[in-house]
Order: structure tokens, then sequence, then C-alpha cells
């Protein structure tokens, strides 16, 4: 059979928050999805990135090119394409989210023209991977912090992650409330995204800890590696240290990790450069016996982090498990708090809901 890409979609949908969201250092009310369908051999890949518009421009522009007539089976090859295309426009950021959209369409067409699950395809370590649910955000009221992390908890989600940084005085008292709602017997992330100085995370670190705190997330800029070391240093035992969700390919991971700056390491397929990236990001993570985390997106992570030896758990976010559940059939729901690949489906399980999705196009 004639395996050649035939032809790549692009589009983009934007869907509303349910309440308005902010973190420690950025607010938002909505959020856009760049979905990509790859087709060859009569079947359909599906990949997404969430990010601007102009993710999709540069996937038209810049990457469809080069992947047209190409066999759909050499993802490796497909993903050398990319990173040399756009060399000159330039890997991080926006290029690397646009490749990661395409990347992971590609391995989930490679698997549905083999009729294979995606795990499968890339050789299961595990039936299934624990999620955290997370939300959170610094946006919310106490009650409605309360009200969704105590949700998670009562599925059986052993783990929860909350937004903090923006007002730090006030970051003590809404941890404190949110360790009221869940009890003991789960455990508590935090995740300032960069907001405090390094005396600030360290003098946070205590009072969280004290409140059960166990995972820290950028307490500081992740591009603060010397500030990133000194917080996992100084932090109080029991805590892990994390950051990583803004590496857009191998080499930020192999610093980060050089660096000894994290206690877990964060990936995201959606803007390392797909599941490719990711993968590569699982092996660094690997060789320098450091858990990966997967940030977001769990419907494209269950898969390959099922598959890969240093996966710890994947980020349930509350804004994209919204959105996957809208526009995608076959979304993924925590069993006993983990998230289990149906073996039943090939790929990565999802099929896209079009005419649903239509009311969001962008």
């Amino acid at each position: 059979m004639d395996n050649s890409i035939e032809r790549i979609d692009v589009s983009a949908y934007t869907i509303p928050t349910d309440y308005p969201e902010s973190d420690g250092t950025f607010e938002w009310n909505q959020t856009t999805i760049i979905l990509v369908e790859a087709h060859a051999g009569g079947r359909t890949g599906i990949g997404y990135s969430y990010g601007d518009l102009i993710i999709g421009n540069l996937i038209q522009r810049a990457l469809t090119p080069v992947l047209l007539k190409t066999d759909a089976m050499s993802t490796t090859a497909a993903h050398h394409s990319m990173t040399h295309v756009v060399r000159n426009i330039g890997r991080p950021g926006v290029a690397s989210m646009a490749i990661g959209a395409v990347d992971s369409a590609l391995w989930d067409l490679k698997a549905r023209l083999l009729d294979l699950p995606l795990v499968t395809l890339l050789g299961s370590a595990r039936r299934g991977i624990p999620v955290y649910g997370s939300g959170g955000f610094t946006s919310y009221s106490i009650e409605l912090l309360q009200r969704q992390l105590r949700a998670w908890a009562e599925k059986g989600i052993s783990k929860v992650k909350m937004k903090v940084g923006r007002k730090p005085a006030e970051d003590a008292d809404r941890v404190k409330a949110a360790r009221e709602a869940i009890g003991p017997g789960v455990e508590l992330f935090v995740d300032a995204n960069g907001a405090y100085s390094r005396k600030q995370a360290l003098s946070v670190a205590d009072a969280f800890a004290s409140l059960g705190v166990t995972y820290f997330e950028e307490p500081v800029s992740s591009d603060d590696l010397e500030g990133l070391r000194l917080i996992r240093d100084r932090a109080p035992v029991g805590m892990d240290i994390a950051a990583g969700e803004y590496g857009y390919d191998a080499f930020y991971s192999q610093r980060m990790l050089d660096a000894g700056a994290v206690d877990i390491l964060q990936a995201d397929a959606t803007r390392c450069g797909g599941i490719t990236g990711f993968i590569q990001a699982g092996v660094l993570a690997g060789t320098h016996h450091v858990p990966l985390s997967a940030h977001t997106a769990p419907s494209l992570h269950a898969h390959v982090c099922c598959a890969i030896d240093a996966a710890c758990h994947v980020e349930y976010f509350h804004d994209h498990v919204r959105i996957e559940k809208m526009l995608f059939d076959g979304v993924l729901e925590p069993a006993g708090g983990l998230l289990y690949p149906d073996q039943s489906r090939p790929g990565l399980g999802i099929e896209f809901k079009r005419s649903d999705a239509q009311k969001f196009a962008a």
C-alpha cells in the first residue's frame, strides 16, 4: 500500500474558559487549539497544539510542503525535515509548537495505518499512568478552589495542583484552604509559574511544607537555572522542585538537567516537538535518573507516558480536559487516578467531532 502523505489539514478553535483564569504571571479567558489532520493510505492522524493562530499559518506555509508525498511511516525523517526547514525561522517557540502538532498527527497516523494503539507501537512500559488534577487558578474564590480540588479527590485522583504567586501574602492561606478541602490523604502540588523571587520562594516553601505540599513547580523563572538549583538544594525534605514545560527542544531539557535544577523534569509534546520530542525528553530524564512529568494535554500524553520508563504522571489540566471532551470522542477518563490507553482503538484513540467544533472555529 502507498502510505505517502497526501494532505495535511489545519484548523483552529477558540474556546472560552468557564470562569476567568489566572496564575502567578498571566491572565486569560479563552484557549485556542490548533488541530492537524494528516492523511495517508485512507487513514487520518490527529495532532494538536495549544497556542496562537500563527502556529497554523506556519504549518501550512513551511511544514506541509516538505512533508507531502513523503512516507507516513517515516516519522523520524519527517521530524528531521521539519526541524531543518525552520532553521532560519527560529526553532524554539512557535516553530516547535507547529512541529509538535504535525509530529503528533504523524505518529497517530502511523499507528492507525498499522491498526495499533499508539502505546503498542511505541512499546508499552506500563498499563496506566497516574494523573494529577490541575487548576486552582489564582482568580478563583476560596469556595471555587476548594470545590474543584475536592471534586478531583472524590473521583479517586490522589494528587491535585493549584496556582500560587499572584498575591504572595495570601498564598499560605489559600494553600491551607486547599488542604482542608482535600484532606490529609491527597498530595497537594503548587505552581508559581515563575512568579517568586528566589528569597520569596525559599520563604513560602517552608510554609507550604507545613501544609503537606510535596511538589513546587516553577518557584522562580524556569530561565533561572541557578535559582531553581538554589531552591532545589534548600527546599524542605519531601518537596520536589519541577520545571521544564517551556522546553522547545532536547537541548533545553539537557541544560536543565545538567544544571541539577529540578527533581522532576516536565515536558509538553505540544511545545517540545510532538511525540518525537517528548520521547527525547524521556530519554534524557532517564539517563539523569530524574522522573518526567507530562505538562497538560492529557489525551495527547497518555499513550506516550505509558511507553516511557521515566514518566511519573500526566497533568489533568482543567482547561484542556474541557476542550478535549468538547472536540474529541474517545477521550480517556481517569480510573483510580490513572489514565489507561484504550487498547481497542488505533492511534491516540480519539476522533474529531467536527460538527461540535464548528461553533468554536477561529
